[in-house]
């Protein structure tokens, strides 16, 4: 059977005694009210909203692991959740059961300056962290743009991406080890903090984006680097979206590694501008790629400024200026909030493809956006192939309708970008939302082994279930 046929145990008030017993009476929430914020992340569409029927905030690994073992033994379900600044519904209690909140598991234990090297609980926001190793001249490069009110253990979930990727990677090549309850109520740790090992299969990064579905990170080591002591942010303005987004191949092939490359589209600028109640920066023009360049020192860097500039306007940059940093990030890091602000209803898509094809899929993508009648607002981490395409609800259509369009639209979509050798999310994850385009367009066979993975780990199928795929019981 599936996942709505379980047939998992309500969380009385006998289980919720038990689970008092366990974090403390104030460590357990049961208040409609109260748990009303538990019932969703970032998605505001209430049709994927779900109460929990208990919030538990643990404040120690064997804390956690104690309420693990009770939810075997009762058989409800757990959903770990970090900040709730998810946008594919992986923390939200889909199945009912408790939602088990790390926030108040949030110290920074170590910041090792001499090893570069970071531990810290899993509900540190990451704009904290960053704080911390900056103090110290150190630098950690994990940066989701709502880096402000994540928090590190979500990250570590859903393999959160950010602009730094394209130089960087994503969070899980800035993690050395975990430590992580699995879905029986153990307390492992997995990793090392090692540059290199062959040592049987590597468990922490097979932990790292389960979304919460595999065990619940308590504890994590992350990578830190020196600070970058020379950074120039440069914002190209294009005309044409092809030829802004089509640069982007020619900088890889040039031989430099930006640490940030972003596109905005004219129409999402605009959109930002009204939410910032400000004017940004060549946005009479047309679209922004934003380039972020690092160097050994300050000549070169203006090597590096002066050849981006040659480069974008030789393909066609109306505009090449050195950006406001703190202006332009903040318009770039706007962008969510402004789509928020425009509609209450919104289709995030968090597609990505190989960066050379990156021209293609955005074409596909204003192809369908005409063919269907839909409202866009457009970003993306163009660096890495990344598009984040909003979907806003039209006002003049019902929700049913609108919702048919946008299922339209994703059949064409997304079997173009399997075709371009993409997937169905760059950093976002599946969660609930994406379930069923997960079914839809994964090969069978992968997917079944993704399956064989859950059914040994968690047996009881207690963690997070709901969220990626179903199991057929």
């Amino acid at each position: 059977m599936g996942v709505k046929e379980m047939n998992y145990t309500k969380v009385t008030e006998n289980i919720a005694a038990q689970l008092r017993t366990i974090v403390g009476e104030k460590n357990v929430w049961t208040d409609v009210e109260a748990m009303q914020p538990y019932g969703h992340d970032e998605v505001t569409d209430p049709a994927y909203h779900h109460l929990p029927e208990a919030v538990v905030f643990p404040q120690t690994t064997e804390e956690v692991a104690a309420v693990v073992i009770l939810a075997n033994e009762h058989h409800f379900p757990i959903v770990p959740r970090g900040a709730g600044t998810g946008l594919a519904c992986g923390a939200v209690p889909s199945c009912g059961g408790i939602v088990l909140s790390l926030e108040k598991m949030n110290a920074i234990e170590e910041i090792n300056e001499d090893a570069l090297y970071a531990v810290v609980q899993p509900g540190v926001r990451t704009a904290d962290l960053q704080r911390a190793a900056e103090e110290k001249g150190l630098f950690y490069a994990g940066d989701p743009c709502s880096g402000d009110s994540c928090q590190i253990g979500g990250n570590i979930a859903t393999n959160a991406g950010g602009n730094r990727a394209v130089k960087y990677g994503t969070t899980r090549h800035q993690v050395y080890a975990v430590e992580v309850v699995t879905p029986l109520g153990k307390i492992v740790e997995l990793g090392a903090r090692l540059k290199k090992q062959s040592t049987g299969y590597c468990l922490d990064q097979l932990i790292i984006g389960s979304e919460g579905t595999l065990g619940i990170i308590t504890k994590a080591t992350l990578k830190l680097l020196p600070k970058p002591k020379y950074t120039l942010d440069i914002l190209a303005v294009f005309d044409s979206v092809d030829a802004t987004i089509g640069i982007v191949s020619k900088i890889d092939k040039a031989g430099i590694t930006p640490t940030c490359v972003e596109f905005m589209d004219n129409i999402t600028i605009k959109s930002v501008e009204r939410f910032l109640g400000e004017p940004l920066q060549g946005s009479a023009q047309g679209n922004y790629l934003i380039i972020e360049v690092e160097g050994k020192d300050e000549d070169d860097l203006d090597d590096k400024a002066l050849f981006l500039d040659a480069l974008c306007s030789e393909n066609g940059a109306s505009a090449v200026l050195v950006a406001d940093s703190a202006r332009i990030w903040k318009a770039r890091k706007a962008f969510a909030e402004a789509v928020r602000a425009e509609s209450r209803i919104v289709c995030k898509e968090d597609v990505v493809v190989p960066v050379d094809q990156e021209p293609a899929l955005l074409a596909t993508i204003l192809k369908l956006a005409r063919k269907y009648g839909l409202i866009t607002r457009i970003a993306s981490h163009a660096g890495d192939g990344n598009i984040h395409l909003n979907i806003l609800k039209n006002e003049e259509l019902s929700y049913d309708r609108w919702n048919e369009q946008v299922e339209k639209n994703q059949q064409e979509l997304y079997t173009a970008i399997y075709r371009l050798g993409g997937r169905l999310s760059g950093e976002h994850g599946i969660g609930f939302k994406r379930k069923h385009l997960m079914k839809a367009f994964t090969n069978p066979d992968e997917l079944d082994m993704m399956k064989a993975v859950k059914r040994a780990l968690d047996p009881n199928y207690i963690l997070n279930p709901g969220k990626i795929f179903d199991l057929d019981i």
